[in-house]
């Protein structure tokens, strides 16, 4: 199966996108940990895209594609993933259409983890008190929240228009919410 959950931030797409990895057995693949592993392993995209995360920018679409592109070519990738926090922009959609056609695959879902605006800030801030994330305030959160509809709420219409697109309701326990989550790919199967 080839997924991409959404949602926006403290929707809980981490927490499901390991259970979703687990129950179907393909990789979790998060832009966050492919940045990390690039920057720690040297490679030429990792150091690239250190010189704009030291500076607190975004990393640009070229090194991300590139990123990806290489991530889901790995043998563990081959049967299938499950992409979390790509694509963001109408511009990554295009590209992972791209590397999708090179090699004859296609996205079978896109899971959107629906969620209501002012109980997901209530749970972050619950997070940055337990986590000691000073500089997660109101203010930032809910500035994320803006940046995610303006910016990645656009992708799900064009998924939408693909019929690709199953709403889950993420607000419950994580396990009910993972088995909303797995009924919905179970009836893909």
């Amino acid at each position: 199966m080839r997924l991409i959950i959404m949602g926006p931030p403290g929707a809980g797409k981490g927490t499901q996108a390991a259970f979703i990895s687990e129950k179907f057995e393909i990789p979790a693949i998060s832009t966050g940990d492919i940045f990390r592993a690039n920057v720690s392993e040297g490679t030429p995209l990792g150091l690239e895209a250190k010189k704009f995360m030291d500076a607190g920018e975004y990393v640009p679409d070229e090194v991300t594609n590139g990123m990806v592109r290489n991530r889901i070519a790995e043998p563990d990738a081959q049967g299938g993933f499950l992409l979390d926090g790509y694509p963001r922009t109408l511009a990554q959609v295009e590209e992972l259409d791209g590397m999708l056609a090179d090699t004859g695959a296609a996205l079978d879902a896109v899971i959107s983890l629906t969620v209501d605006r002012d109980e997901v800030v209530a749970r972050l801030l619950q997070r940055s008190q337990e986590q000691g994330r000073a500089d997660d305030t109101e203010e930032v959160i809910r500035h994320r929240q803006e940046v995610y509809a303006e910016q990645t709420e656009p992708l799900i219409a064009v998924y939408s228009q693909r019929d690709l697109v199953h709403e889950v309701d993420g607000l419950g326990e994580i396990d009910v919410v993972a088995e909303r989550i797995h009924t919905v790919l179970r009836g893909l199967a």
